[in-house]
């Protein structure tokens, strides 16, 4: 039997490159995207003129969209779609524990299951197929998607049944992700200061227990380099950060150290709006960070 098309809503950074790698895989995709759907969609892929259009064509459809707000004027127009099709939505979004309650919430009125899967490696990671998917939902639903999500991804998991559970995995994946880029900042700076040299510096703490993926990939392929181009900004980490505070607000979770992590973030952005978030070693370096 052939395979029945996916829906994608969605084509930025992400967005694009995994549909790339699902017309790679050879499956049927239809793609949608508000900001221009021809402009962005990847050769191979079909083209759907709205999202309720699209959900009158496929049972599945994956986003992959900047925020929560996104993520619910989508899932309203799905559910609100004439001739609706679409039975599935599987979210690859960042936005939230409560953004992804709120979306099953308003999916499950209309009959439609909803997947909390976001994703976490960059544009690299989209690119090359080597992301990671934090997925929760059924594990019946899981087993039917994973074909779709292993054409994407490197490595998939299912992390929880609930909505908002992936969400919980990638806020405090980010966290940490933002914790080392800060703490890796601040050490190279401190290290250059005493008239060490950045590569050695890496070679040595990668072979010893400071090692993390600051040290091991960002500092050495975009901040050595010069280029700066990790793909993800100070802004995504801003509101990131925030979603993980949110999130540890609602069930009383200790946070002490995110705070301060959240600030560097906070005051780069400032400082340097949608700064690649690499750049966040020229400002610490230059005591930006004070």
């Amino acid at each position: 039997m052939p395979q029945k098309a996916i829906g994608f809503v969605g084509l930025g950074n992400m967005g694009r490159p995994m549909t790339e790698n699902l017309v790679k895989s050879g499956q049927d995709i239809i793609v949608y995207d508000a900001a221009g759907t021809e402009a962005r969609a990847p050769q191979g892929a079909r083209l759907a003129d709205s999202t309720a259009a699209l959900a009158s064509m496929v049972d599945v459809i994956h986003l992959c969209v900047p925020d929560g707000r996104a993520s619910e004027a989508i899932a309203r127009d799905i559910r609100n779609s004439t001739d609706r099709r679409a039975r599935l939505v599987v979210d690859h979004s960042t936005i939230g524990t409560e953004a992804a309650e709120r979306v099953h919430s308003l999916l499950a009125d209309a009959g439609i299951e909803y997947v909390d899967a976001p994703v976490s490696g960059g544009v690299s990671g989209a690119v090359n197929a080597t992301l990671a998917i934090m997925y929760s939902g059924s594990e019946h639903t899981f087993d039917r998607l994973r074909p779709t999500l292993e054409a994407m991804a490197g490595n998939v998991f299912r992390v929880g049944s609930k909505p908002g559970q992936g969400q919980v995995m990638k806020v405090l994946n980010n966290f940490l992700s933002g914790s080392a880029m800060a703490a890796t900042a601040e050490a190279v700076a401190f290290g250059i200061k005493h008239g060490l040299d950045m590569s050695m510096i890496l070679d040595v703490v990668n072979a010893s227990s400071g090692r993390n993926t600051a040290t091991s990939d960002k500092f050495p392929n975009r901040v050595v380099t010069g280029t700066y181009d990790a793909g993800f900004s100070s802004a995504q980490f801003v509101k990131d950060l925030r979603l993980y505070h949110d999130a540890a607000a609602v069930i009383g979770a200790a946070c002490p150290i995110s705070p301060a992590v959240s600030d560097v973030w906070e005051d780069l952005d400032t400082h340097e709006p949608n700064a690649d978030i690499t750049r966040v070693y020229t400002f610490v370096e230059s005591g930006g960070a004070d």
